[in-house]
């Protein structure tokens, strides 16, 4: 992916391989020093027992620049907050780990249930945001990085890449996101993100006419990609999903708060590969069948907020023009599969394409019976303002629990 090209609305950074991670380490040491820089790892307990978070452990104990890890520990009880605690204390930065289950933090959420500022549900979104919290709450931090905890061909080279375009003082950028190629054993993956989401941007445009918002999320090479890098000051006005529309609502939280200037993707792997999610065609409520009804429901509420007017009817022509550039898309892909000798199963391939296709619609009816669905977590400015001392108390509660089990 060593090119040079340019989409026009954000600036891409790309690895052109005439730099080491040893030079850029060093660099990132420096300003590491002035501007200190943390790492968010959202985690369930199972994927401390994976082969991939072990590993990137290993690659994180190279890192010198670093400030302090915040782990985001969920569905643990008691024991397996002890046995966590045990298997982050060999991490040579400074770490702390947030028992999200624990009583303390648990205490916390009811606070902000009594003041309807809650998550509205577990998941991903919601262990960051209380990562965030906590990071906002130690006020030490100027560059939060974020990445997940099933990378199983992690390197530091990454970290360096994503971290660098926000890190290094000289250039503007307050957030970075990653993008990769998403090939393992032989095939092409990134299912959700080639077959669901490229497509309906496409379908978007066509059906709703060009939309600013709809080319700056066409910008992006990868826009479901977990990897992403943030100045701090940006953080508290920031509202993070709870569901799966994470990673799209993050960018739409990008498009509201800062100029396209401010934003880069950079290339940060020639290999990447993860734990796959299962289609789960039988079961909306799971796998990628879920990841992508959220996904529609974090387009389609973005731009009603923009003044977009969706019905039934609109709906129907985006299904139908989204079914149609997609199978055309499965034949672009089966052509880059075969010059680059990968498989592609063209029968999974449209399966999926008919599963996504049916919950566009679905995710529209969701919307349509129900467009006052704020599935955003308020921001912390918000959340400070409704108990200032929550914060501190969060940071208490992380204290005793260290205390207590450590």
């Amino acid at each position: 992916m060593a090119d040079f090209h340019q989409s026009g609305s954000i600036a891409t950074l790309h690895n052109l391989r005439t730099r080491s991670t040893e030079d850029m380490t060093r660099e990132l040491s420096i300003f590491g020093e002035r501007r200190k820089i943390n790492l968010i790892l959202p985690s369930l307990f199972s994927e401390l027992e994976g082969d991939a978070l072990p590993a990137i452990i290993d690659e994180l104990n190279t890192v010198p620049y670093l400030n302090r890890i915040i782990i985001g520990l969920d569905r643990a009880d008691a024991e397996q907050y002890r046995y966590a605690r045990e298997f982050f204390s060999r991490l040579k930065p400074q770490h702390e780990v947030l028992w999200h289950d624990g009583p303390r933090m648990k205490a916390i959420d009811e606070r902000l249930q009594r003041l309807t500022l809650s998550p509205s549900e577990p998941g991903k979104g919601r262990n960051v945001w209380f990562c965030i919290g906590y990071t906002l709450a130690q006020a030490e931090a100027a560059v939060v990085a974020v990445h997940d905890c099933d990378v199983v061909t992690y390197s530091s080279d990454m970290l360096a890449k994503l971290i660098y375009p926000v890190a290094n003082p000289a250039f503007p950028y307050q957030m970075s996101k990653g993008f990769y190629p998403r090939v393992a054993d032989g095939k092409m993956n990134g299912r959700v993100s080639r077959l669901l989401v490229s497509p309906l941007l496409l379908a978007l445009k066509k059906v709703l006419g060009p939309r600013d918002y709809l080319d700056f999320l066409s910008s992006f090479r990868y826009p479901l990609a977990g990897e992403f890098a943030m100045r701090t000051p940006i953080l508290p006005d920031m509202r993070i999903p709870s569901d799966w529309g994470l990673e799209i609502g993050i960018l739409s939280e990008a498009w509201r708060n800062l100029s396209p200037q401010a934003v880069c993707q950079v290339e940060i792997s020639d290999r990447y590969d993860h734990k796959h999610q299962d289609l789960s065609a039988e079961d909306a409520t799971q796998g990628l069948s879920r990841m992508s009804v959220d996904i529609c429901k974090a387009l389609y509420r973005k731009l009603a907020a923009d003044g977009t007017v969706l019905s039934e009817e609109v709906f129907r022509s985006i299904k139908a023009t989204y079914f149609r550039m997609a199978l055309d898309q499965i034949d672009t892909y089966y052509n880059d599969s075969l010059i680059n000798g990968l498989h592609l199963d063209r029968h999974a391939e449209e399966t999926a394409v008919e599963l996504f296709a049916a919950n566009i619609m679905q995710a529209g009816q969701v919307f349509l019976e129900n467009p006052m669905e704020t599935p955003f977590i308020p921001n912390w400015s918000r959340v400070n303002a409704a108990d200032p001392d929550l914060m501190t108390d969060m940071l208490a509660a992380v204290q005793a629990d260290r205390d207590e089990f450590g």
